[in-house]
């Protein structure tokens, strides 16, 4: 199933559109359990709903682009999601991967030889889909190094790419270096049309094209969907594809929903106003949200569901790129492990999610949440509990002194003093800022906090290196291998010191020695074990310190059938930024 991507201010929800369906992870400590709903993942049932003409639901922020390589955000993931298909895509009822564009494939006794047979398939201009196009959007588009992208990331073992190459028309053959378990999750990135896109590839101009200005009926993708209107702050509006190939167990077309209608609402407060009022049946529930939705349930004839802990994670990190516009000593503050340790005692991970979270988050200490049962455990990562005392002790111990204005100095005499940021709307996060903000000038740290539009943020993160810290949240993945655009030195994604020719440091060296190593490695129980010491040194390095892994809530109008709520239903190949 195509999945879109639809979020809500720190929330994030995938909307199926097949059976229309709606995948959330949420949870409450509500006692009204007819509203509330809590859903046992092994008893699913589905059933076969009607066509339905319109679903109505919101976007909390424009698109950044609409060219899905680079995108890296998903402001820009949840307006063109539905437009594009890969080879696979991840079955969310067993976690596994199915057929996508190829309705089949086979390899050979090593493992490293594998064969995709292409479904007779469209794109939105009515020609079909081929094996150059497969060919050209791996070997000319994610395997160009002229096009910064993080899918190439995780299209590569061990630094080498696939070999892949056309059989015949609809046949395309991947030689791999070496046998690697992720594979067939690795090949669901979005297969692009060569008759469109290959002139801009060899012009160099591809990473402009596709840009949010562009009329919709530009936009040529296969997915089940074609993006019909886009007002910029106003509007999406999506039409169902005709050339769209899946069928129910009755023969009739999938998606059944014609039409969807997406406002983009930057405030959630209007969001959740307008899904009351009826003008949206979807809505990313906060937990501050839950006084005014719980009485208004029956009358307005929705439910809440509730699944628990998300793979998502909130967090701050600190600006560790020598080649960024920020001040050198500042730098030298940010790359020093035990400043990064302090801060993350500072850090009132409890009071912040008993206040920004109504109590509907976990702490965390390292980049693995509870949804992650494999690689989970309190026992196993280091832990920075909230000790004011300490993080000043640490700060003290590694050269600071205090001045006479009650400020933390360095040795060179520069006031311990740095710019916060996050990005506007996003009510936990603002909070998240100003309860840090508070707690550190108690030890004599002054944080100029400041929130400003997601896409601006994004373009400091990733484009002009213009930040000393943020606030901000980032997807999981299925599997940690796709979380190699973050936690690879020479990720994309790399936020702290993004796309390094050679490790900065023997830690992050390390890492990529264990996330390397875990990427062929078939016994899973041996991946988990690597995996797990990787995220351990994380923890202790702390150059992301984590604060909370947010439970999700959604609101869902009992009109919409076959709701089928889960934990994993966002899942992306990838690590992108949520709003």
């Amino acid at each position: 199933m195509n999945k879109l991507i639809y979020t809500g201010l720190a929330f994030l929800l995938i909307i199926v559109l097949f059976l229309p369906v709606y995948f959330i992870s949420s949870s409450s400590d509500s006692s009204n359990l007819s509203v509330i709903k809590k859903v046992n993942l092994e008893e699913f049932n589905i059933v076969i709903g009607k066509e339905t003409d319109l679903l109505q639901r919101a976007l909390s922020s424009d698109a950044k682009t609409f060219n899905p390589v680079m995108a890296t955000e998903t402001s820009s993931t949840a307006v063109i999601g539905a437009l594009f298909n890969g080879l696979t895509k991840t079955d969310v009822k067993t976690l596994l991967p199915e057929p996508d564009l190829a309705e089949r494939w086979e390899k050979d006794k090593t493992g490293t030889i594998w064969r995709f047979y292409l479904r007779d398939a469209k794109w939105f201009d009515g020609k079909p889909v081929s094996a150059d196009d497969v060919v050209f959007t791996y070997n000319q588009i994610y395997y160009n190094k002229n096009i910064p992208t993080s899918a190439r990331d995780v299209l590569t073992i061990e630094g080498k790419p696939f070999i892949v190459k056309k059989i015949d028309d609809k046949t395309v053959e991947f030689i791999l270096p070496k046998p690697f378990a992720p594979f067939l999750n690795a090949v669901s990135q979005p297969i692009l049309p060569k008759h469109i896109l290959e002139e801009y590839v060899k012009n160099n101009t591809f990473t402009s094209v596709w840009s949010v200005n562009t009329p919709p009926e530009k936009l040529i993708g296969t997915g089940a969907y074609k993006l019909s209107k886009y007002i910029t702050g106003q509007m999406v509006i999506y039409e169902r594809n005709p050339y769209y190939w899946e069928k129910d167990e009755e023969g009739k077309p999938l998606p059944y929903i014609k039409q969807i209608k997406a406002q983009i609402i930057k405030d959630p407060d209007v969001a959740l106003v307008k899904f009351l009022s009826g003008e949206i049946d979807i809505y990313g529930v906060r937990p501050s949200d839950l006084p005014k939705l719980l009485p208004k349930a029956k009358e307005k004839d929705f439910t809440i569901y509730n699944l628990g802990a998300t793979p998502s994670t909130t967090f701050i990190c600190f600006n560790q790129n020598p080649n960024a516009p920020i001040e050198k000593y500042k730098l030298k503050w940010f790359q020093n492990q035990k400043f990064r340790q302090a801060i993350s005692y500072a850090v009132d991970r409890k009071g912040i999610i008993n206040i920004a979270y109504n109590g509907l988050a976990y702490p965390l200490y390292t980049a693995v949440t509870p949804a992650e049962r494999r690689l989970f455990d309190e026992n196993f990562y280091p832990k920075y509990e909230y000790n004011l005392k300490k993080a000043k002790e640490i700060l003290l111990s590694i050269g600071f002194k205090e001045g006479k204005d009650g400020f933390l100095y360095d040795k060179e005499g520069n006031k311990l003093s740095f710019n916060l940021i996050t990005n506007a709307g996003s009510k936990e996060r603002e909070i998240i800022g100003n309860i840090l903000k508070e707690d550190l000038k108690k030890i004599g740290i002054e944080v100029n906090f400041q929130a400003i539009d997601f896409n601006n943020l994004v373009s400091k993160l990733m484009s002009s290196g213009d930040w000393d810290a943020v606030i901000i949240g980032l997807t999981g993945t299925l599997d940690p291998y796709f979380g190699q655009n973050v936690w690879l030195s020479s990720g994309h994604m790399h936020l702290w010191n993004p796309k390094q020719k050679k490790p900065a440091t023997d830690w992050e060296a390390k890492v990529d020695e264990l996330f390397i190593k875990a990427s062929t490695e078939l016994n899973q129980k041996e991946r988990d074990r690597l995996y797990k010491e990787a995220f351990k040194i994380i923890g202790q390095q702390q150059p992301m310190i984590f604060i909370a892994a947010p439970e999700e809530l959604v609101a869902v109008k009992n009109k919409f059938k076959n709701v089928f709520p889960t934990v994993w239903g966002w899942y992306k190949d990838e690590y992108m930024f949520i709003p």
